[in-house]
This record gives C-alpha cells, sequence and structure tokens, in this order.
C-alpha cells in the first residue's frame, strides 16, 4: 500500500501444499514462521501458508534511494530468547546494537523534555515541572487499578494528569497508537502489571530495586529487521509455503481441511492462526462464525509512516509527543540515524486513534505534514522519502471482544491482537506453543 517502493525485495519459491501434516500454521509473519522454526525442531510434522509472496507479515525493510527503512517495528529489544535465536539463526554478524545511554525524549510545552530512566535522572527532568513530581508523589497511597477504568483515568488517579499526559500517556498509548482514554486496564494493562509485579503501588516496586529503568539494549540488522524473518524463513523453507493464502478452514479437531486459492487442500490435525484479526475471521468464518463474528468487532487505528531525511545534530532513540499538544498530528519519531548509524533517516509517525481520519490525506500532504511538524519539534528541515498507510491493532475497548471467545478444539490462535504484543514476546510465545503442539503429537 502506498506510494513507496523498496530498491529491492527476495522472494523464494516454495514446496507444494497438498498432503497431510500434524500442524497448519497460517501466517508467515513473524509469530508463525517463529513457530514453524521450533515445530521444526521438535520434529513436528508441520505447514506455514503465507498469503503474500515474501515472508515477514508487518515487518517489512528495503532500501529507498540507497537508505534503509523500516515500515514495521524500527527496532526489537535484545533479551535473552532474541540473542539465542540470532545465534541459532547465524545472524551475529548482520546484528546492529544501539549505542548504550541513548536518550528518549517527549515533546511538551513546546521543546523536547527527556524522559528519566532512573530517581536521580528524574529529579532532575523537567518533563514534569516540581508541583507535578510532588503529586506523583502521592501516587502509593492511592488504590490499585480496576479492571472497568480506562487506562488513562488509572495513571492520571495514580500519577497526577501532568505526568500522565506528558509521561506515561506518550509513551504506553505509543505502543499502539491509542488512545489511552479509549484502553480498558483489564483489556490492555492488567496483564502488564502483573508481568512486572506491580499490585497496588507503581513507584514503591520500582524503588527497592533502586529506581532505574533499564530495558534490554535496543537492536536490528544492518539491512534492516527483516533481515529475522527472511532467516527464519531459509531455515525451515521446505515447510513453509508463500504466495498460499487459506480461503476456508472447516472439519473438526483432528481432522481439518484448509483449503487455498487455486483449489489446492491441506489436510491437518491442529491449525494455528498468526494472522491479523480480520484475516483470523475469514479464516473462521464456516468452523466457528460466532468467534469470526467478535473478531470482526476489534479496532485496527490507522497510522502513516513518512520517512525523511535530515541533516542534524540529533541524538537519542527519538520522541514520542505529549498528549496536551492536541494541535499536533505527530505522534512521534524514531532517530534512525543515531540508533543504527542510518545517516539522515528520521521516521514520522502520523495519525493514530486520535486522527480517525488520517488516510483520508493525500500523500502530498501527509509528507507536508511530517516535514513542517518535524521543523517545528527540531528545528530541522527534513526531505520525505517514503510514505506508507499502516494499520496497528487498538487494544481499546474493542477487545471486550475477546472476552469469552471460544474456538473450536484443536484450533488456536497466536498473534499480537490477542497475547503480548512486541518481538521478544512474540517469540517467546512461539516456543511455548511450539512445545505445547509437540506433547499433544505426543
Amino acid at each position: 500500500m502506498g506510494s513507496a517502493k523498496a530498491d529491492a525485495g527476495a522472494t523464494v519459491t516454495a514446496p507444494p501444499v497438498g498432503g497431510a501434516v500434524t500442524v497448519a500454521v497460517v501466517g508467515g509473519g513473524l509469530t508463525g514462521l517463529a513457530l514453524g522454526y521450533q515445530l521444526a525442531r521438535r520434529g513436528v510434522p508441520h505447514r506455514v501458508l503465507e498469503a503474500a509472496e515474501r515472508p515477514g507479515g508487518v515487518i517489512r525493510s528495503g532500501r529507498v534511494r540507497g537508505h534503509v527503512l523500516e515500515w514495521g517495528p524500527q527496532r526489537a529489544r535484545l533479551t535473552q530468547g532474541l540473542q539465542e535465536l540470532v545465534d541459532a539463526l547465524g545472524l551475529r554478524e548482520h546484528l546492529v546494537v544501539a549505542p548504550e545511554g541513548l536518550p528518549l525524549y517527549v515533546y511538551a510545552r513546546g521543546k523536547l523534555r527527556r524522559v528519566p530512566f532512573s530517581v536521580p535522572d528524574f529529579l532532575r527532568a523537567d518533563v514534569v515541572s516540581w508541583p507535578g513530581k510532588l503529586r506523583m508523589l502521592q501516587e502509593p497511597f492511592t488504590a490499585a487499578a480496576r479492571d472497568d477504568e480506562s487506562v488513562a483515568a488509572f495513571f492520571t488517579r495514580k500519577l497526577g494528569r501532568e505526568a500522565y499526559e506528558n509521561l506515561i500517556g506518550p509513551l504506553y498509548g505509543g505502543l499502539y497508537a491509542s488512545d489511552p482514554a479509549h484502553m480498558r486496564v483489564g483489556l490492555s494493562l492488567a496483564h502488564v502489571l502483573r508481568e512486572f509485579g506491580l499490585q497496588e503501588s507503581l513507584l514503591l516496586p520500582l524503588l527497592k530495586t533502586g529506581g532505574a529503568i533499564r530495558p534490554p539494549a535496543a537492536c536490528s540488522f544492518a539491512e534492516g529487521m527483516q533481515t529475522l524473518p527472511e532467516a527464519l524463513y531459509r531455515a525451515n523453507r521446505e515447510h513453509t509455503r508463500l504466495g498460499a493464502p487459506v480461503r476456508r478452514l472447516r472439519g473438526r479437531i483432528g481432522a481439518f481441511t484448509l483449503e487455498l486459492e487455486g483449489g489446492e487442500t491441506l489436510a491437518a490435525a491442529e491449525v494455528v492462526l498468526t494472522t491479523p484479526a480480520p484475516a483470523s475471521a475469514a479464516a473462521l468464518a464456516e468452523i466457528a462464525p460466532e468467534a469470526a463474528a467478535r473478531l470482526r468487532k476489534l479496532t485496527y487505528n490507522p497510522l502513516v509512516v513518512v520517512h525523511l531525511y535530515a541533516e542534524t545534530e540529533l541524538r537519542g532513540l527519538g520522541y514520542q509527543v505529549s498528549l496536551a499538544e492536541r494541535a499536533m498530528v505527530t505522534r512521534g519519531v524514531t532517530f534512525n540515524d543515531s540508533l543504527f548509524a542510518r545517516k539522515g533517516v528520521y521516521t514520522v509517525y502520523l495519525g493514530g486513534a486520535r486522527v480517525p481520519d488520517i488516510f483520508e490525506r493525500s500523500d502530498d500532504e501527509l509528507r507536508e505534514t511530517a516535514v513542517r511538524e518535524f521543523r517545528a519539534v527540531t528545528g530541522y528541515a527534513g526531505e520525505p522519502l517514503a510514505v506508507e498507510r499502516e494499520r496497528m491493532p487498538a487494544w481499546d475497548t474493542s477487545w471486550a471482544a475477546l472476552e469469552g471467545l471460544t474456538l473450536p478444539p484443536g484450533v488456536r490462535i497466536a498473534a499480537n491482537w490477542e497475547s503480548r504484543p512486541g518481538m521478544p514476546g512474540r517469540l517467546v510465545q512461539a516456543k511455548r506453543l511450539a512445545a505445547e503442539l509437540a506433547g499433544v503429537r505426543g
């Protein structure tokens, strides 16, 4: 979609579909490819079916005018699981790790303000004023999260409006291009709080660990994030088919039939759907119409990705925009230049839930908006390289449709819209699910 095309891209012919397997994996994005790779390691007969002619799903990289650009995730966190996979796939020499200590900013009250990642940094930072900081000290005395309250109301109640609008809201909402006012704690945040052991208080557990936040290093690959799904595809090519859209799923546990465009069929004992919610709904339309109807209710936020070339002195991870800056269309910018030495490349994100009509604007208007707002924030002029339109799972109130979702026995869903998003989370789920399916086979 959109106007930008990469200078080069590789596709490889895959094997025919017919026959029978233990597990059919629908979707060749990161989750599906990683699942196929893990199933192959466990000796489980399987086939990965991807509708597109390239692997990777939303992970898509390429060169435009010589610059490496990303149209999906700009980076990943180098967790232990990702490191192990990188080494197993022989990608260590292609790995690019961001320099340590790169700052992250929020644009608030007319300037870029550094995000603090420790107590001393927080005391010095001006992203939250001193009255706002004093308000945050009340947090340990506030009540725990309620599943029925909005994420915006929760963070505002716990930390105060200024901290929410200038710090927490942009960082959390930016993960989904969503408005936290339209997200519910029980649907989108409760699992995160549980994972990090945050119950009554958000601040006290942090202070007990020394008050510093040290996430794994940001990383990518010399030719972009698509290097990873392409390597997974090559490692499991004999069991993966590209250009194979599943048009119909029927049958029952132990005897499913997947019908592909063109009339080919595949028999499978188990089926795993890793596709976006609309595609998963289409696959389930006959075998589980009620589940399909629920999936069709899920909202995807419109997000425009504009890549700019700019010669600047900027150094950092990038910036998000305060929720109080309501006139701005930009939600955030990634500094690919200082992250991975991609000279002059900056990725601007426009729209999201707060600008639902963003796709109605012309490419020229989107370019002009990205250039104008980038200059207003940074003081630097930028030249557009590419414009693309993408959609992201919103994790908003429409996710209530997943409560009580029932799938036919033998059918599973593994995707960034139903469980933990983010590339490390996708790899963890794929490995866990492969072990489970290997146990079922046993």
